[in-house]
């Protein structure tokens, strides 16, 4: 069969969890770099379809393409280790504690955003061949979409920041799902397909995915946009990771795992009475 049952990938959850905690720190690091370049291209591929088109759908419709391409890499997202990681210590795994779980999230982290960030240089100096012209119509787009989620987040205070928080959250639920998604399918099409569907559902929605916002915000910044970084941390990428991780943990790997593999008790079967006998 190239399905699986779900207390079959739900285990499958776990063991990657555990595998991602027990990983090398040089693997660890080549493998979030990889997800945050990848996820950074695919970003701008759609940014830039949407803008070419005038169509957003269609920049969303095709945005999972960078999903498809690191998941089946074995490339690691924040988001996705996130809503694995803590189940292999929920299952009691051997050698994953908590601070083996920070350990994997900051090196993750400092990957994705250094892959992102790199990307975020290569496109910016192509969009202005070697920052000799305006970076025209694509760039302009990036540099004013920085500025709307980060200043335009701050004019609402903390009901702005827990919006970021909360948006950050049905992001990852999102993500999470697809991760979840390709676990379910034996095979690359349907793996495909099922990240494909609520990869498309975030991106379209304006969600806000932490480690697209490693590539976002910084090329914004350096295209142009007038806000700083200060802006970006505190008023997108900080509440966005925490809602990634809330998100993902609470929508898609606790329900998961608590239902499949930590299940309730069944009720005892209740002998129907036999009235006639009565």
């Amino acid at each position: 069969m190239s399905y699986l049952a779900p207390s079959e990938f739900v285990t499958k959850m776990v063991d990657a969890g555990e595998s991602k905690i027990h990983m090398s720190t040089r693997d660890t690091l080549i493998r979030a770099y990889m997800a945050g370049a990848i996820l950074a291209l695919a970003a701008v591929f759609a940014v830039t379809v949407a803008v070419q088109t005038g169509v957003f759908l269609i920049g969303a419709i095709l945005f999972p393409v960078g999903f498809c391409m690191l998941y089946l890499m074995g490339f690691d997202l924040l988001t996705g280790v996130f809503m694995l990681t803590p189940l292999a210590l929920l299952d009691r795994r051997p050698g994953v504690t908590p601070g083996a779980i920070l350990r994997n999230w900051g090196l993750v982290f400092v990957g994705n955003f250094a892959g992102a960030l790199t990307v975020a240089f290569m496109m910016a100096f192509v969009f202005t061949y070697g920052f000799n012209t305006e970076p025209g119509a694509v760039g302009a787009k990036i540099a004013s979409v920085g500025e709307d989620r980060t200043l335009g987040y701050a004019e609402y205070g903390a009901a702005g920041w827990a919006t970021i928080f909360i948006r950050g959250m049905l992001c990852n639920w999102m993500v999470s799902m697809g991760v979840v998604g390709a676990m379910i399918s034996t095979n690359v099409a349907g793996k495909v397909i099922a990240m494909w569907m609520p990869i498309m559902l975030f991106f379209f929605m304006g969600f806000e995915h932490s480690v697209v916002n490693m590539f976002l915000f910084p090329s914004a910044m350096i295209m142009g946009g007038e806000f700083s970084v200060m802006d970006y941390m505190i008023w997108n990428e900080i509440p966005t990771a925490l809602g990634n991780l809330v998100g993902g943990l609470a929508f898609t790997g606790l329900t998961l795992y608590t239902t499949h593999v930590r299940t309730a008790k069944r009720k005892a079967a209740v002998a129907p009475i036999d009235r006639a006998a009565a």
